[in-house]
């Protein structure tokens, strides 16, 4: 059940703004590249992004490209003009004094995405804009053991592309913003392009909190949080947030507008429970756009956005994840919960539509009986190995093709299921094919009854205590002397033929 507010006196409005590293080459306006995460600092630089005087920038056109990709993908309008803005304030990881971004005209705007949080009806979050704009420098701070300190820049940031997704007002429960981060994410993977890692650094966000009475239609005073660099800080900081609002507004008190900064460390209320891990500490009066001066960039020029242009983006959008999800469960009949866990990356659900290939089967219940085999493999067995492995799906040695094979495998009796997970593990550890594996290692099932018979005899002879309790009525004792047969014949034998002749030996 979502919680607004801990006494659920006042509704809780919630935006987010989203910054997005995109993954191009080259930096946003220089030649530079944009991949900085191992260099020395100060390496990935030139006389654009340091700004030195007299330089001119020049456009990165697949920024643009990938920024009108997301804007679709976020159910965006494509505007037919855009500009690019140049937004005043000074900061030290700012060296012009300025940020080439936009402002009134971006490339994409009025767009939404749908959230659902569990137990409640989906709803939309609207998207306000997804804008273009350069990265800044990066400060690190320093303390000298003085108690003064100092910062340090590396300007290799400075100047990578950077894409601003501003959702609308919309969000009620820290949940909600949590699913919106989650299925934002999803879908900028989807399409490529960014890494979209908070741990990384390359998607990060800023979370817009105010409070206003239930039934209320103003806005209260809006409070931005900053430094939080990870979907569960996100979370703590709105809830601790909404905990603080509440009892400055039960107080009497007004709320300012202001920036705060999270920190991380635990919070208990008066009762002495913990209701969120860290705390806001207010930073700074928070700026309205007045404050920042923006005026058009006089260095570049305005971007005219043709339909042909978007229209031939569109066609190279993959789909999505929610379109994906229903076809899954529409196509291959498999249940909300699998879809989901096969969606939850793009790299997963091609795999597991990769060895639905392989199968070729053209539909009916055949289809659906094999779409639920591999989907069992493919979200048990594989990923378990990859969690314990902590490798991605995409780097996997068991090709798709070779999954199925082993499943047919199965499926016509040449390896029972249990032999069957020792195979697999093979086929991950090695990328040999199962057909290979299970013929080198001597593992083919028992089918024969007579070969069975005789393990069975052996367990019986050395099993009284279970064979007797069998005889005394208890039926359970069978799953034990069955599990000894199992474990004998090294996984081999069918299990229910081997139940079968062990009643046939212990009821003569």
């Amino acid at each position: 059940m979502t919680t607004t507010t801990p006494a659920l006196r006042y509704e809780a409005v919630i935006g987010l703004e989203t910054h997005v590293q995109l993954l191009t080459a080259r930096k946003m306006f220089c030649d530079c590249s944009a991949s900085y995460a191992d260099a020395p600092p100060n390496t990935h630089v030139c006389p654009v992004c340091m700004a030195l005087p007299g330089v001119l920038p020049v456009m990165n056109r697949k920024a643009v490209e990938f920024t009108v990709m997301t804007g679709l993908a976020l159910n965006c309008e494509i505007p037919a003009f855009a500009k690019f803005d140049r937004k005043n304030y000074p900061y030290p990881d700012l060296l012009k004094g300025y940020q080439i971004s936009q402002y009134d005209l971006p490339f994409t705007q009025n767009g939404w995405i749908e959230v659902k949080v569990e137990g409640e009806e989906p709803r939309r979050v609207g998207i306000t804009r997804a804008h273009l704009e350069e990265d800044t420098a990066r400060l690190t701070h320093k303390d000298d053991g003085t108690g003064d300190g100092y910062s340090l820049i590396d300007m290799n940031r400075a100047g990578v592309p950077l894409m601003e997704v501003v959702s609308d007002p919309d969000m009620r429960s820290p949940e909600e913003a949590r699913e919106y981060l989650l299925k934002l994410r999803q879908i900028l993977r989807y399409i490529g392009v960014s890494n979209a890692n908070m741990e990384e650094g390359n998607f990060r966000c800023d979370a817009n909190i105010s409070l206003r009475p239930f039934g209320a239609t103003e806005y209260g005073a809006k409070v931005e949080v900053k430094n939080m660099n990870s979907f569960t800080a996100v979370y703590n900081a709105i809830r601790y947030e909404i905990h603080r609002q509440t009892e400055e507004l039960d107080a009497g008190r007004t709320i300012p507008q202001e920036t705060r900064g999270w920190v991380e460390g635990a919070q208990r209320d008066a009762t002495g429970t913990e209701y969120a891990k860290g705390k806001t500490v207010s930073q700074r009066s928070k700026e309205g756009a007045h404050d920042y001066r923006y005026f058009p960039e006089p260095d570049l020029p305005p971007v005219t956005v043709d339909d042909a242009y978007v229209a031939e983006i569109r066609a190279r959008l993959p789909e999505l994840p929610d379109a994906k999800r229903a076809r899954f469960q529409s196509e291959y009949g498999l249940p909300l919960y699998d879809a989901n866990l096969l969606v939850e990356s793009r790299a997963k659900a091609d795999y597991f539509e990769a060895a639905m290939a392989a199968a070729a089967i053209e539909g009916g219940e055949t289809l659906r009986r094999t779409a639920r085999l591999v989907n069992n493999w493919v979200n048990v067995e594989l990923a378990r190995l990859l969690n314990a492995t902590d490798t991605d799906i995409a780097e996997t040695k068991v090709s798709p093709a070779s999954l199925y094979a082993m499943i047919s495998l199965i499926e016509g009796g040449t390896i029972t299921g249990a032999t069957a997970k020792s195979v697999f593990e093979e086929m991950f550890r090695t990328g040999r094919e199962p057909a290979v594996i299970v013929k080198d290692l001597g593992l083919e099932q028992i089918g024969g009854a007579d070969e069975i018979s005789k393990i069975v005899d052996k367990v019986i002879a050395a099993n009284a205590k279970p064979v007797a309790d069998y005889h005394a009525g208890k039926q359970e004792a069978i799953k034990f002397l069955v599990g000894q047969v199992m474990r004998e014949s090294k996984g081999r034998a069918k299990a229910d033929t081997v139940t079968e002749i062990l009643k046939q030996k212990l009821e003569a």
